[in-house]
């Protein structure tokens, strides 16, 4: 049976964003971005990222002598987890709700409202089969 990773804490998930963005990184590449956004030291760049490898979040190339991380769960799953628990432990289930408070307090520019209408129309298409 396939263990199902962990969810990432805050500085994981700044981490799993550089690899996202970046693919595969050396330590000494995700510290760089990171630093460069606010920062943090190299050793917990590194710290990080082995606790991550023990957690299933990364994976590491140990063929070279600098090894190399890439993440192990795709940014689409990651953000479908974290928005089902959300969804659920913040809106009691309802999408309608979280979506009503996201444009609410948000301005969309007019790109994200073209694809939600899109979509809209997608879905009400499909209640009518």
């Amino acid at each position: 049976m396939t263990k199902q990773p962990l969810r990432p804490t805050e500085a994981e998930l700044e981490i799993l964003q550089v690899l996202w963005e970046l693919g595969a990184c050396t330590v000494r590449d995700v510290h760089e971005v990171l630093h460069r956004r606010g920062g943090t030291g190299y050793t917990t760049a590194l710290k990080m990222l082995q606790i991550m490898h023990d957690k299933d979040l990364v994976v590491r190339d140990e063929s070279q002598r600098a090894h190399v991380y890439r993440a192990a769960v795709s940014k689409e799953r990651t953000q479908k987890r974290f928005l089902s628990d959300m969804l659920q432990r913040v809106f009691d289930g309802s999408s309608s709700r979280l979506v009503l408070q996201a444009l609410g307090d948000h301005k969309a520019s007019r790109e994200e409202l073209r694809e939600i209408r899109a979509l809209l129309n997608r879905l009400d298409k499909d209640v009518d089969r």
